[in-house]
C-alpha cells in the first residue's frame, strides 16, 4: 500500500448560500449584511460581489446601501479563502477576544427585548478614539449565547448610571425612533459649583461642536460651545433644571434634557457659571484638584454627573416604564438626601 505523505486533501469548493432574514438583521444595509457573513474577506471584494449582481435580494439585484426586511432571501455568491487569509482572519479575532475582558454590569431590567444596565463612570460605551473596548464589546464578551446586542443610545465615558442595550433588532429600532422624536425622559444628577439659583429652570441656547486646534495633547479633541441663535451651525438644544439641595460643596441639581446633544448638561451649566464639578473639559480646573486630593472629605475623583431617571414606551408591549439608578456611593457621600 502506498501511503502518500504531505498532501492536504482537496478542499470542498465553496457553495452558492441561501440566508433568511431574521428579526436582527432587519434593516441592516446589504453591504454592513455581507461583511458579517463574510468575516475575512475584504471590504474590496464584497462591493465588487454586489456591483456585479453576484449578490441577490430574493432574486433581484440590490445597491450596497439597500435595507433589508425580515424574511428577505439574500444570495451569497461562492466565496473561496485561501488559507492564509482565513488563518490570519482568525488570528485577529482571537486577539481582539483576549484583549476584550468579559464583564457584566449591575442590571436594571431585562428580558427578551431589551437589557438596561447601570454604568460605571470611567467606562466608556463602546471602542473606538483611542479605547480598545467599551461596555458593549465587554457585554458580548460576557454573553456569547446572544444573538444580538446592540447600544440604543449612549453616555459620556465619565458619566455612570443608565444606559439601554437592544436585544432585538427590532427593538433598537423602536427605542432609537422613541429617543428621535423625544419621547423619552432623561433626567441626570448632577452637583455643580455655588448656588445655583431656584428661578433658572430652563436653559435654551443652541450648540456647536468644534475640534481643538493647536500642536498640544488636546488638538483635535472635540469640544461644544454655545453659540447664538442666529448662528448657522447652532443645534437647538434645551435643558430643563431642578435644584434637589443646596450642599456645602455646591448644588446638587436634577437636569432633564429636552435633546441629546454631545455635551449638552455640561455645557450648558458651564455657560450659566456653574460647571459640574470633576469635568476635565468645561470646569473649574482648580477646584477639581483640590477635590481630588487625598486629604479632601468628602474627596472626587470623577465628573459628578450620574444618569439617574430614564422614561420610555417597553419596545414589544408598549408599557410606559421607569427606571432609577441609585447614585453610587463616591456621590452619594455628598448628599443628605437619597437618589432613588
Amino acid at each position: 500500500m502506498k501511503h502518500i505523505i504531505g498532501v492536504k486533501p482537496t478542499p470542498l469548493a465553496p457553495e452558492v448560500k441561501i440566508v433568511l432574514v431574521d428579526e436582527n438583521s432587519v434593516g441592516q444595509r446589504v453591504d454592513n449584511f455581507l461583511l458579517r457573513q463574510f468575516k475575512g474577506v475584504p471590504k474590496t471584494h464584497v462591493y465588487r460581489m454586489i456591483r456585479s449582481g453576484e449578490v441577490r435580494v430574493n432574486k433581484g439585484r440590490v445597491a450596497a446601501d439597500t435595507r433589508l426586511e425580515e424574511g428577505d432571501l439574500v444570495r451569497l455568491p461562492p466565496v473561496r479563502i485561501s488559507e492564509r487569509v482565513a488563518e490570519k482572519a482568525q488570528a485577529m479575532q482571537t486577539q481582539v477576544q483576549r484583549m476584550v475582558p468579559a464583564r457584566d454590569f449591575a442590571v436594571l431590567l431585562e428580558d427578551d427585548h431589551l437589557l438596561v444596565i447601570n454604568k460605571p463612570a470611567g467606562v466608556a460605551v463602546h471602542g473606538g478614539s483611542g479605547v480598545s473596548f467599551g461596555v458593549i464589546e465587554q457585554l458580548r464578551m460576557a454573553r456569547p449565547q446572544a444573538k444580538f446586542l446592540e447600544l440604543v443610545h449612549r453616555l459620556d465615558r465619565e458619566t455612570s448610571g443608565i444606559l439601554l442595550v437592544a436585544k432585538k433588532r427590532s427593538a433598537l429600532k423602536n427605542l432609537q425612533d422613541q429617543f428621535r422624536e423625544r419621547q423619552t425622559g432623561k433626567t441626570y444628577l448632577a452637583m455643580v459649583r455655588g448656588q445655583w439659583p431656584a428661578k433658572l429652570k430652563v436653559l435654551d441656547k443652541p450648540l456647536h461642536k468644534y475640534l481643538l486646534g493647536g500642536s498640544d495633547a488636546q488638538a483635535g479633541e472635540r469640544r461644544v460651545k454655545v453659540v447664538s441663535r442666529d448662528d448657522p451651525d447652532g443645534m437647538p438644544s434645551v435643558t430643563l433644571v431642578k435644584v434637589r439641595e443646596h450642599l456645602t460643596q455646591g448644588s446638587l441639581l436634577e437636569v432633564t434634557i429636552k435633546t441629546g446633544r454631545t455635551h449638552q448638561i455640561r455645557v450648558h451649566l458651564a455657560s450659566e457659571g456653574f460647571p459640574i464639578l470633576g469635568d476635565d473639559k468645561y470646569g473649574d480646573f482648580e477646584l477639581n484638584k483640590a477635590l481630588a486630593r487625598a486629604n479632601v472629605l468628602p474627596g472626587l475623583k470623577r465628573m459628578f454627573l450620574h444618569a439617574w431617571r430614564l422614561q420610555f414606551n417597553h419596545p414589544a408591549t408598549g408599557e410606559r416604564l421607569e427606571l432609577l439608578a441609585e447614585l453610587p456611593s463616591e456621590l452619594s457621600q455628598f448628599s443628605s438626601t437619597s437618589a432613588a
